[in-house]
This record gives C-alpha cells, structure tokens and sequence, in this order.
C-alpha cells in the first residue's frame, strides 16, 4: 500500500528521527464493500488516514435512522482529535464504501511524538480549529436554510473543486447517503434534483452532474429555497 505520508498534514512538519517512528507505527488495511470498521462506543485507541475508497462515519438515531456524519475521501485522516480524550470512545460508526484501504496508526505513540514536535501541534490546532468552524457552518446550514438551498449548496461546493476540468462531476456517492449527509428524505433529494433538472441548472444521469447555468446554481446557495413548489421542503 504505497502512499506518501508527507502529503498528510500530520506528519509534514516532523523531523527525519519523528517520520521514520511514524513510517514504522503505520500499518495498512483493505475493507470490503459496506465492511464495518469500527461501531460507536470501541475504545479509540487508533487513528486513520484514507488511501483508496471512501468511509462513511455515522450514527444511529433514537428510531434507529442511520444518519450520515461524515463521507472521508482518499487523502482524509479521520478520528485523531480522539486522541487527547481520557480513554475516549470511537462516537460514529464507521463503514467502507467500497473497496477501501487505510492506514492505521496507533494514537499513543504519536502523541509522544506530537510532545517533541511544536511546529505539528500549531498545525493540528489549526486543522481542528478548521473543522470546528465547518461544523458550526453546517449547523447553521440544517437550521437555517431550505432542504433546497441545502442541496444547491452541496452541488455548487463539488463543483467549484473539479470545475477547472469541466462542467461535470461525479457524485461519488449513493444518493441516499448524500441525502442523509443533508439531513433531507431520499425522495426529497430526488425531487430538488429533478426541480433543478428541469430548470435547465443542472442534468443528472446516473451519478454524473452537469452544471449547466452555474450563476443560477449559486444563486439557489445562498436563496430561501423556493424555486417551485417541492412537498416537504424542509426534508
């Protein structure tokens, strides 16, 4: 399992002596199809960076729901913040999608390396402060904006990553589990998308999404959703 560690913002500001520790501690693993990794209440005793594949964090609601909290992509590390907590616990659920492969790595002995490294600790505050922010956005976003403004909002952000290679993208993901991502029904999604569709925004074919009028798509981010009548708008 070849990857460059370096790229990884944990480990690119350690010194040759820290980086040999961490290239010994990791150690890869290949995950099925829908695999479960780990469940909710597993003592959080690893790390984890994607190399292939995607995992999908999540949790169960009181009705038993599966509710999507995180889609990790190749390139992500995900549960590290877990690892200043006193015997943490994993708090999500995690499951591959697709055919995926990880490295792991074990948390305590990178917290003896993060003890010598002051420089990667500022960087790891930074990147935590980061997703800190992200998550209040997001909260605002489920609380304050429309099932439809939700969705433009998530199309709009895939896009504007690959939109230097074209008007298309990939959703690179089941649409009940973006839905989910969204806080919005399966059919609701459908339904925005169709809506979006048949205003000439957007054509969706499979998981392929074609931008069609990308100044109308912004303009439905930032709208108070109501684009036409969609029953149950508010997902």
């Amino acid at each position: 399992m070849e990857y460059d560690l370096k790229q990884c913002y944990l480990f690119a500001h350690l010194d040759d002596q820290q980086f040999a520790v961490v290239e010994q501690m990791a150690h890869g693993a290949k995950l099925r199809d829908g695999q479960l990794f780990f469940q909710a209440g597993d003592p959080a005793t690893h790390f984890f960076l994607v190399v292939s594949g995607q995992i999908k964090l999540t949790r169960l609601s009181m009705q038993g729901q599966e509710k999507v909290i995180e889609i990790i992509t190749p390139g992500q590390t995900f549960a590290e913040a877990l690892m200043f907590g006193e015997q943490p616990d994993y708090p999500v659920n995690a499951q591959a999608m697709g055919e995926t492969e990880l490295l792991v790595f074990e948390s305590e002995p990178f917290k003896e390396i993060l003890r010598g490294s002051v420089e990667t600790c500022f960087h790891l505050l930074a990147d935590l402060s980061q997703r800190l922010r992200m998550l209040i956005r997001e909260i605002d976003n489920l609380t304050l904006q429309s099932a439809s403004c939700r969705v433009a909002s998530f199309l709009w952000n895939r896009w504007c990553l690959v939109k230097s290679q074209g008007d298309s993208f990939e959703l690179q993901a089941p649409k009940g589990v973006i839905a989910s991502r969204l806080s919005v029904t399966p059919e609701t999604f459908s339904r925005i998308l169709h809506n979006f569709s048949d205003q000439g925004v957007i054509r969706v074919e499979g998981s392929r999404v074609d931008v069609l009028d990308d100044e109308r798509l912004q303009a439905y981010t930032a709208s108070d959703g109501k684009l036409t009548q969609i029953p149950s708008d508010k997902g």
